[in-house]
This record gives C-alpha cells, structure tokens and sequence, in this order.
C-alpha cells in the first residue's frame, strides 16, 4: 500500500511518501530554502582555479557557483581533453549555466554549462555532443533504434537522452519534442539579462510530487488543495485522490509530525531496544549501532547479525528521510564470521534499490565500518529545519560552570597589582559559587591575591558566561553593584 500526503495550502508546502504505512521520504519546499537545481543562470566568471581545473561564477545568488571544467561546453566540445581550465575560459566571460547541485554549507551551488531541456519523452542538450538512453528500456534492439535516432535528428554539438516514456512514441512525436526544445532553448539565450541572474526556474516541488505519482501502482494520493488534486488526477488513473480539509494540519492528521521530529534526532531506536547514534559534519555523516537492550535469543554472534541487519535497514530508510548526501560511515557491531558481513552487503544492496539517489558502497574498511557515498543535490532535513544553537555554537556542548569560573579566576590573576582598587564581574551565580567557594570560602584568598575587590553582577543565562565590566575605585564600583550580590 502505496500513500501520498500533500501539504500545500501553506506557505511551506511539504509531502510525504508512505509505504505500508511507514514513511520513506519527506519533501519540503520553503522560499528561503527553496531547490536551485534545474534552474538556469545567465552568470559571468569571477575567478578561474588553474589548480582545481574549475572556476567560480557570478549567478547573481548569496554566494557564487562553482563549475568545473569537465562541465564547459567549450571543453565538450574540444578536440584536446588534456588542457587546463585557462585554455577553455577565462575571467569575465559571460555564459548561460545550469544548477547542478544546491549550496550545502559554505560550500555556493554546483552547475554546469552544459544546459539540459527536459520535454517528456527525452532531455534535449544544446551542446552535450551524446546520445544515450534511459537503462530501463531493456529491450536491446529498441535501445539502438534511439540511439540512432537520436544520431540521426541531433547536429554534430547537440546531444540527446532518451526517457522511459519514450518506449511506446513515434519518431514523429520524438522529433516534434525535440523541435520545441530547441525553440525553447532559442528564446531563452535570446533574452539575455545585463546583469547576473535568473533566467529559468523549474518548479521542482510539482515536479517532484509527479514523478512519485506516476511511479506508484497503488495506493491514494490525499492532498489539502482542491485545485492540485484536480490536476493531480489526470497523471494516474490507479491511484484514489482525497481531498482533506479537517481542522487539524494534514500532516498532524496523518501523524507524520511525529516522524519529522524523529528525523531531527541524534538517535533512533529499532525494535528490540537496539539504537542507532547519527553525527553529521558537513564533510560525512557517521553512523554507529548498538544493541542497547536488545540481547537476542540465540548466542552472541547471532544477536550482533540481527541487529545489524535490523540496524541496515533502518540506516537506509534514514538516509533516504533526513536526505543525506556525501561521504556516509557506518559502525556496525563487529562482526566476527566473514558470512556475516556478506549478509549485511546484501542488506545494504537491497534497501537500496529503492533509493533513487545514485548511491556506491565502498565497502567494509579493516576496522569493520561500512562506507558508501550518496549524492547530495541538496541540503539534509536538519539543515532545512534547524540553525545552528546560538549557545553551543553548533557543537551541541558547552562549556561547563568549573570550566567557565577556572578561565575566570585566570584572567583576574592577569590583573594583579594593578592601579585600580576593584573589579566588576557581570556572571551567573552558578560561576560566582564556583569562583568563590561554598560560603565564599576562598573570596579573600582570592582578593588578597589580586589586591583587588571583587564585586558580581549576577544574571540569569542559558549558559555559564562572564564579563569583566568595569575597573576602578573601590567605593564607584560598589554603588554599581547595588542590589546585586557581592
């Protein structure tokens, strides 16, 4: 049972995709957030890296787009692949580009020069020079048959791929595709901006909610805008469309909230008290299993391959829910037989069949933790619905009280036998008790020490902090500290 759940009467319009009632993806589609990729850019190069083989480009976004060399119709189109990137483009030159791959990070958009229309029977490239065709038409004979086609109807620069949809058209409806294409693309260099921006924009979140409509063979479709079920309908004829306009969010409705929540976490339980630990960084994302409760009910070696393989397919489905993209290690419980690692291969394979971002699995590296890369086109769920923590910085820990009054009392001893009397301390109370002692034990050790006064300004704070305030007489800084405790 196949289940689609559309929240679009907002702002922030979300789906999710439902199989046997657990959820497999969830798309979310912000302003600020919105996907680049598809987009087309009319942008000028800024810099060019001889050493990266690669440039950077002005698009006209927050930060500028990086493009490889491999990606430049010029070098496509060369003769000579061996040359470096000097010899292909240079600083100010002016091009049409096309997002490849969304900002992450710090890290601008990826494009490439090499502009792809999408039509519904084929992707028309004005100057790929190639022709292919999707890997699901199986049929040998039929594959070349495109493929000469697609020879045939493109001139020496252009290039051609043929899609799935294709397998039951005409030559005549395929080159009358391919003759709007081309028009498309016509008018859109024909309207070329002054400045860095914006020439095309897809509307990928539609695009997106398609393409998983015509994939599923059954199930519903249940939406909460009459207008997009309507136009919905007419894409798949097996599946049931509802239109759901209850009081409570659809989302909340279908208790998919609940799932968004778990997705944030940094752990996920599996059956049995077994749980998974998620650490992402923005270069990979590392992954360790543990049994937790989960004992089993056989012997050691078989409760580790349970719950690894338990812990795989969950591992799968996270990554396909949270969207991680990169460089991904996963710590499996060690595993002694060398079956048990094969077994756990063929888990990873399996589960990912059902992904459709191009996913490699490296393998199994001498201390028994999996790799495997997934492409990312676009930033994760916590990247799209988190910030980094004004109070931990993003590391998700902070200093401690002791830590805090330690750095304290060290930067008073900096102070000693200054010219002025006193000092006053802005803090939290939680690092004055810690500075001064139980019952201010250590206060006049500490002042004797200093030969200063010491005087607090005590504030409530999410996180132990201090600020040395003021320097002066004695008599100035204690009327300062009135009210406060010192």
């Amino acid at each position: 049972m196949e289940t689609l759940i559309i929240n679009y009467n907002a702002r922030e319009k979300r789906f999710a995709y439902l199989r046997n009632n657990r959820i497999e993806q969830i798309v979310f589609d912000r302003p600020e957030h919105r996907s680049l990729v598809g987009n087309i850019y009319f942008g000028t190069v800024t810099k060019v890296l001889p050493g990266m083989n690669a440039v950077f480009i002005d698009i006209g976004e927050e930060k500028n787009a990086y493009l490889h060399r491999d990606s430049l119709p010029s070098y496509v189109l060369a003769s000579e692949k061996h040359k470096n990137v000097t010899s292909f483009v240079h600083q100010g030159e002016k091009m049409f580009v096309q997002v490849d791959k969304d900002a992450t990070g710090t890290k601008g958009p990826k494009v490439t020069g090499i502009i792809e229309m999408e039509g519904n029977q084929l992707i028309y490239m004005p100057k790929g020079r190639y022709v292919a065709v999707s890997k699901k038409i199986a049929n040998e004979s039929r594959q070349a048959a495109l493929r000469r086609l697609g020879s045939r109807l493109t001139t020496e620069e252009e290039g051609i791929i043929f899609r799935t949809s294709i397998i039951s058209s005409t030559d005549e409806e395929i080159q009358e595709e391919l003759q709007t294409l081309r028009q498309q693309y016509q008018e859109l260099v024909q309207t070329t901006p002054k400045k860095p921006g914006l020439v095309f924009q897809k509307d990928t979140f539609i695009e997106m909610i398609l393409a998983q409509i015509k994939k599923m063979k059954a199930g519903e479709v249940i939406v909460d805008d009459v207008a997009i079920k309507k136009m919905l309908e007419q894409y798949n004829a097996n599946l049931t469309y509802t239109y759901y306009n209850g009081k409570e969010n659809i989302f909340s409705a279908n208790q998919v909230e609940h799932e968004i929540d778990k997705a944030l976490k940094r752990i996920v339980w599996l059956d049995h008290g077994a749980y998974l630990i998620f650490d992402q960084t923005e270069a990979l994302t590392i992954i360790d299993v543990n049994t937790g409760k989960f004992s089993g009910k056989s012997d050691y070696l078989d409760t580790v391959l349970k719950t690894n393989q338990l812990a795989a397919k969950e591992i799968i489905r996270q990554l396909k829910l949270r969207d991680i993209g990169g460089i991904v290690l996963i710590d499996f419980i060690d595993m002694k037989r060398e079956q048990d690692k094969l077994a756990i291969l063929d888990t990873v394979e399996t589960e990912l069949t059902r992904d459709e971002k191009r996913t490699k699995i490296i393998g199994f590296t001498p201390l028994g933790i999996l790799q495997l890369t997934r492409k990312r086109t676009k930033v994760t769920i916590s990247e799209a619905l988190q910030v980094k923590c004004s109070v931990c910085d993003g590391t998700g820990r902070i200093l401690s009280t002791e830590t805090t009054a330690f750095r304290l009392e060290r930067e008073l001893l900096e102070h000693r036998h200054a010219d002025f009397e006193a000092i006053l301390i802005e803090t939290t109370e939680e690092v004055k008790a810690t500075l001064l002692g139980e019952n201010e034990v250590h206060r006049q050790a500490l002042e004797e020490l200093l030969h200063l006064k010491l005087y607090f300004l005590i504030q409530q704070a999410p996180k132990p902090y201090y600020i040395i305030k003021q320097f002066g007489d004695e008599r100035d800084i204690s009327l300062k500290a009135i009210d406060t405790f010192h």
